[in-house]
């Protein structure tokens, strides 16, 4: 007998079925503990949460548990360069040595800012291995990446930097404001939105972050050694889960270093608050002007990927994962976001002013459906 899942907080009448596919999570698609908040036209109308945050504890998923959300963390790092752009600090467009001289090495002079964020730089990977210390002290992967040459010709393709991407946009955050992206970001948009979101977890949150969980062995793993050293960072450390089967970024200090392309940690609540307040009335109007939304919903990279999986038809703009049906549905053309390995999934929606936030801690692989069946029945409560 299937034990049925304790979900508490709240949902409007008109999203039930949000809360429906929430709890066959738990029964049908083995959810351990989650949480999925919704807003709609600035009003929160889904803010759910159920389950284990810990399971070698027991503690249970509480309104307030946030979780590491791994690639979501590029979704905030693009929110703070599109926030720069409308400050006139910085030009997508610019190349990025105008910002961060030293880049311009071994043929990178050339660079626009905007190929960092579509993953057209040729940077997926670190040629030369780093120590744990090193990714953790963020200078010398700065250095790293100074002194590399692309693998391939920039802007000629396209390829996943899983985690390069968040030293590279966030040094061109770091060089423009003098702070590095997690402050930044902390001062200019977590602090006064009032958001469970941290780019560099405060030591007195670390208790309350649920315990990640590996997802089960994939019996047919994609195998390319470019991509396998790009997320590992050469080496420094196992992603996303070590021998023992522990989740690297379980570790206190890769929490509180706040590894800018993977490690934020967030409530549910927090991702989508963030995502409202880009594209509807939360804080003193939208954070996101709608030329920047216009922009940020551009496709600018899709296909076949350099050093990737077989193509699953995943679209990037500047920054952020669009609406790409069927491996990651969104709302529609006017969705933008980014999801995480494993489950999570933050995302706006211009069309109907949709901010969306979903975390878990139990990780999973090819072929889950969790977040996908969220936002249809989002997509469906929204039409109907």
């Amino acid at each position: 007998m299937v034990t049925q899942p304790q979900i508490h907080g709240d949902v409007d009448d008109r999203f039930g079925r949000v809360a429906d596919v929430f709890r066959d999570n738990f029964t049908s698609r083995g959810e351990v503990g989650a949480a999925v908040t919704v807003y709609v036209r600035g009003r929160k109308v889904v803010d759910l949460y159920g389950g284990v945050a810990d399971t070698r504890t027991g503690r249970p998923w509480d309104a307030h548990t946030p979780v590491v959300v791994f690639s979501c963390t590029k979704g905030i790092l693009a929110i703070c360069a599109y926030l720069l752009a409308q400050e006139g600090r910085l030009d997508l467009d610019a190349p990025v040595t105008r910002y961060w001289p030293e880049f311009g090495q071994h043929g990178k002079a050339d660079i626009p800012v905007r190929w960092l964020l579509t993953h057209q730089a040729g940077l997926p990977a670190v040629d030369r291995s780093l120590t744990l210390d090193d990714v953790l002290a963020w200078d010398p992967v700065i250095k790293a990446i100074e002194a590399q040459a692309p693998l391939w010709k920039p802007g000629t393709a396209h390829g996943y930097h899983s985690m390069t991407y968040g030293w590279l946009v966030g040094e061109v955050i770091h060089r423009i404001t003098g702070q590095l992206p997690g402050a930044f970001f902390a001062d200019t948009v977590a602090g006064p939105l009032g958001l469970h979101t941290w780019l560099g977890l405060p030591a007195a949150e670390s208790d309350t972050v649920a315990w990640g969980l590996a997802p089960p062995s994939d019996p047919d793993p994609f195998v390319d050694p470019v991509a396998e050293r790009g997320i590992t960072m050469g080496g420094a450390f196992a992603f996303p889960a070590d021998a023992d089967g522990l989740v690297s970024f379980n570790d206190d200090a890769i929490r509180a270093a706040g590894v800018p392309g993977a490690g934020a940690v967030s409530t549910a609540e927090g991702l989508a608050r963030l995502y409202a307040a880009c594209v509807s009335q939360l804080h003193c109007g939208p954070l996101l002007t709608a030329a920047s939304v216009d922009d940020a919903v551009v496709v600018r990279s899709r296909g076949q990927q350099r050093h990737g999986p077989p193509d699953t038809g995943q679209r990037w703009g500047t920054g952020f994962l669009l609406h790409s049906p069927p491996a990651r549905p969104l709302l529609g053309e006017r969705s933008f976001g980014h999801d995480g390995a494993g489950g999570n999934l933050a995302f706006a929606d211009a069309e109907h002013q949709v901010g969306f936030g979903y975390v878990v801690n139990q990780m999973r692989g090819m072929g889950d459906e969790r977040a996908n069946l969220l936002t249809a029945a989002v997509r469906a409560c929204l039409t109907d």
